[in-house]
């Protein structure tokens, strides 16, 4: 068995292609079934977020896993394969297992030690445990990589200061309204007229930045308003006026600055629409929708500036130095991670020869004490027998503990081997045509 990885992310693909391979939550289930359907994938999961999609799987054969995986990416999103496979990148095994966790850690994040991508590694294990798309190999993989998450973010300073893809969007609004007042740096945000646009878990964190930043006022647009109106709630003291996505024109119309981070499909902002509305403002948007909500050719339009997560880079590298010295110590502990895994991993390969002398242990300790029980005669209480018999079980334990310590304990495939036969011989676990 082997595990595997494929993926693209945004440091391999630009948002257009993105968009195409992003699966919704109402779709995962039936996206993890399909793969389950192909005869080499053992098991699998599904991580998908706005910079990335990877597949993770265990696999009979990692050359047919990685092909049966690209067949379905390339499906799934309507995409010759020979124009996605070069946004598409694969690991297998030491490689594989290195990635997720360093992915669990927010070492491979846009934003360097985001902390939104742990998260959404407990909900890929949490999601594959519901659909029983995964079993014991990845269940320990994806725990052990939540587990290396914390660890960089309670021994190491990486998470400090980091900033998410929405307090990103932040900066950057702050960014490009401090270069159209000849500003070189960053800008409250007090006197804009902004609109947010969705009500979801990202716009929490848009309105906690918009505040931090000096914004004061805000309309929140939502499909369902009374969402929105919970989410207002939670922000007292901060202006946020309610309204259904209905009345999006309007509100696009008197607005100065607009974020948009919904679950729609498909782009639900594009040039013609635009071109109908009455501007007060020149007008700002920054999409961190993936797909994305807003069209290309927005951009186009003579009166707006309109920004996605791509521009994001912009930002990010003003941000990077000082945890790139971090990350290097993040990595470290990422790598002992993977290490304890990769040695638990390897010792699985003891565990039929550890069943099979257990098992045959089990049976002579059975017979015996059967022997023994019908030479004491009807005078021997049920208690007694209780006694006798978790005696015998606890020698049968004492006498395992050393050889199945020993033999899965961390050590090269050689040295395992080379235990595993002797333990075979010893014992007779295999027949003799296996022998010669």
């Amino acid at each position: 068995m082997h595990i595997v990885v494929v993926g693209l992310s945004h440091r391999t693909a630009p948002v257009e292609v993105r968009e195409k391979l992003s699966i919704p939550d109402q779709s995962i289930s039936e996206s993890l079934k399909t793969l389950r359907a192909y005869s080499d994938i053992l098991e699998v999961s599904i991580l998908s977020t706005c910079n990335r999609l990877e597949i993770y799987g265990l696999v009979k054969d990692k050359n047919i896993g990685i092909s049966s995986i690209k067949e379905f990416l390339s499906e799934y999103s309507k995409v010759n394969f020979e124009d996605l496979n070069p946004h598409l990148f694969d690991f297998r095994q030491e490689e594989a297992v290195f990635h997720l966790m360093k992915v669990s850690a927010g070492l491979d994040s846009l934003v360097l030690g985001e902390g939104q991508i742990l998260s959404q590694v407990k909900k890929m294990m949490r999601l594959g445990q519901e659909n029983q798309s995964t079993g014991p190999i990845l269940n320990r993989l994806l725990s052990q990589s939540v587990s290396a998450g914390k660890k960089v973010r309670s021994e190491t300073n990486l998470g400090t200061g980091a900033v998410s893809i929405s307090s990103a969007a932040v900066e950057l609004a702050q960014l490009k309204i401090g270069q159209d007042h000849g500003v070189d740096g960053l800008v409250s945000l007090k006197s804009e007229k902004v609109l947010v646009v969705g009500a979801g878990r990202m716009s929490r964190l848009l309105i906690t930045h918009l505040k931090s930043k000096g914004c004061d006022k805000l309309t929140l647009l939502n499909r369902n308003i009374d969402r929105a109106i919970n989410l207002a709630g939670d922000f007292p003291d901060l202006e946020i006026i309610c309204k259904n996505l209905n009345e999006l024109d309007e509100n696009i119309s008197i607005s100065s600055l607009v974020f948009t981070s919904t679950a729609s499909e498909k782009p639900f902002i594009d040039l013609a629409r635009v071109e109908n509305i009455t501007l007060k403002n020149k007008l700002k948007f920054i999409d961190i929708g993936v797909p994305r909500n807003i069209s290309n050719d927005v951009k186009n339009h003579a009166f707006i500036d309109s920004f996605d997560v791509d521009d994001l880079e912009e930002v990010v590298s003003r941000n990077q130095e000082f945890r790139q010295k971090i990350a290097k110590e993040a990595e470290s502990l990422v790598k002992e991670e993977r290490i304890i895994f990769l040695e638990w991993w390897a010792s699985l390969e003891a565990v039929p020869v550890i069943n099979k002398l257990r098992s045959d242990l089990e049976l002579i300790r059975k017979e015996e004490l059967q022997k023994a029980l019908s030479r004491m005669g009807p005078d021997f209480s049920a208690r007694e027998r209780k006694v006798v018999e978790a005696l015998t079980k606890g020698i049968i334990n004492k006498i395992l503990h050393t050889p199945v310590t020993k033999l899965r304990s961390p050590q090269s495939r050689e040295e395992r081997q080379a235990s595993l036969k002797i333990v075979e011989k010893l014992f007779s676990l295999i027949d003799d045509d296996q022998n010669n």
